[in-house]
């Protein structure tokens, strides 16, 4: 279903995303970092809706289908490398702190920090181009909104 999506990511040079595209990467990397602990919680899934709806102006139905494309992409996709990518390419700094602040939202969506979790973010934080500083300060004010 997603084959062609995923070739354009995996493509050598990759042109930058539609912004269609790139909400169902950034999605499916929230996806796969709720995943990453095998425990995909019901306050994840709540979250991601949450976070989609409000980052496109989405109806909760919206969300809920992006959602599920999504699930259904990170599945099939190879690795993180190619989200991040995808997204660095069509998302400036300052915004992909956003995407920071929302990986870190759906990590602690289910108030436990598990290490497979802090792993993953922390990958896709240095492939996104995040220092470790700036990273720390996102989850910083997503524990400080909760």
């Amino acid at each position: 279903m997603f084959a062609d999506f995923l070739k354009r990511i995996t493509a050598p040079n990759p042109a930058p995303l539609p912004d269609e595209d790139a909400r169902l990467a950034l999605t499916a990397l929230l996806v796969r970092i709720a995943r990453s602990d095998g425990d995909y919680a019901s306050d994840e899934v709540a979250r991601i809706d949450r976070i989609t709806a409000q980052r496109y102006g989405l109806s909760p139905f919206e969300a809920t289908k992006l959602r599920g494309d999504a699930e259904t992409l990170e599945a099939e996709a190879p690795d993180t490398v190619r989200f991040t990518r995808a997204i660095k390419d069509v998302v400036a700094y300052e915004d992909r702190i956003g995407v920071i602040e929302a990986l870190w939202s759906v990590v602690l969506a289910d108030g436990v920090r598990e290490d497979e979790e802090n792993a993953l973010l922390r990958l896709a934080a240095s492939l996104l181009g995040v220092n470790d500083r700036d990273s720390a300060l996102a989850r910083q004010r997503v524990e400080a909104q909760s």
